[in-house]
């Protein structure tokens, strides 16, 4: 089992083609669309992405962010389908290394054609797809920087947001790209970001699925831990992973905070509804169903919502603070980095960096 691949591995502990069927058939139905309709919004989401390229050069006046991304081919607009079947060839690509350490550890699990392997593959596929398709019905944009550095806009929820909230369409077209473009520019400003990223994700995903045996001995603490609001990955971490926890949440926080101080960074000659539109779209998330607000918890979704409003408090008070030209320093190396500490506390990293 030594000489397996992290591609083998991945494809016997995990029916990948499952995950993407799955995904298809159980992802709510989006808004319908006629051919010509769906020309018209790829159209102009491709416009809106193009036309944010400038914005995000000019708001973040990082040289990285001068014509990045002004490519169409460089945007794929996509159905909740695509969108999922993008992210399992994502989740093959980070969960690799992980999965070839499970096997290495229970070598049981990878005897192809046993009945632990199929049943275990097609039970983690059928998970998979099940999360995935309820995120494809959530997810606006994303930018992948660890497979072919593409932004990916879901046409569908785009156009159902937009009715929901009541806004300019081509206002909340532009608004979600400079938010997803940001993130575009963010990896290129910092390219070493992507690996450090990739190593700590396959440090915590690998630790995770060594102590997987003991899931089962301790569902009654999984269940009363997620009643509490916590989530499932806090129940099985050591010491170490909470360390590599707090420095993901601190990066991922950063970086969505400072895509959320971009988008906001637009005045009203550029995005004309941009307060509105900022309002409404925070005030949607008081309206979610009991069963909305389970499975969010449960995919810690919450969490990420929360690390948007820390992360933007921070880059926006670093920005107001030491000026955007300082800030950018933070993108240099992975010792400017923010500590979850400092995260909450932004004047102890201006500190650090002495840019007081």
């Amino acid at each position: 089992m030594n000489s397996i691949s992290e591609a083998q591995a991945g494809d016997l502990m995990i029916n990948w083609e499952l995950a993407s069927t799955t995904a298809a058939r159980v992802a709510p139905a989006g808004p319908r669309f006629s051919a010509a309709q769906v020309q018209q919004e790829v159209a102009a989401l491709r416009g809106a992405a193009a036309a944010a390229v400038d914005h995000v050069h000019r708001i973040t006046g990082l040289d990285a962010a001068q014509n990045l991304g002004a490519d169409p081919a460089e945007t794929l607009i996509v159905d909740r389908a695509t969108w999922s079947k993008a992210n399992v060839q994502s989740f093959r690509e980070l969960l690799g290394p992980a999965l070839k350490i499970a096997l290495e550890q229970k070598p049981e699990l990878g005897r192809e054609g046993s009945n632990a392997q199929v049943f275990g593959s097609s039970f983690a596929g059928a998970e998979l797809g099940a999360v995935l398709a309820f995120l494809s019905a959530n997810v606006l944009g994303q930018f992948d920087p660890f497979t072919q550095n593409r932004l990916i806009l879901v046409a569908p929820n785009i156009v159902e947001i937009t009715r929901e909230l009541n806004v300019v369409p081509e206002d909340f077209r532009l608004w979600v790209c400079l938010h997803e473009q940001t993130h575009r520019v963010q990896f290129a400003a910092a390219p070493w970001l992507a690996d450090h990223l990739k190593s700590k994700i396959t440090e915590l995903s690998s630790s995770t699925m060594g102590m997987a045996s003991g899931l089962g001995d301790r569902l009654g603490e999984v269940i009363e831990q997620i009643r509490a609001g916590r989530g499932l990955i806090e129940v099985i971490q050591t010491p170490q992973d909470r360390e590599t926890m707090s420095h993901l949440t601190a990066v991922m926080s950063l970086l969505e905070g400072h895509a959320n101080v971009i988008m906001d960074g637009v005045d009203a000659s550029i995005v004309p509804s941009v307060k509105t539109i900022r309002r409404r779209f925070e005030a949607r998330g008081k309206t979610r169903t009991p069963l909305e607000k389970f499975i969010r918890r449960l995919l810690q979704l919450d969490v990420k919502a929360a690390q948007y409003r820390d992360g933007q408090k921070f880059v926006g008070h670093l920005v107001e603070t030491i000026g955007m030209d300082s800030f950018n320093i933070i993108w240099e190396s992975p010792e400017h980095l923010p500590t979850e500490q400092e995260l909450h506390h932004p004047q102890e990293w201006i500190e650090r960096m002495r840019l007081a």
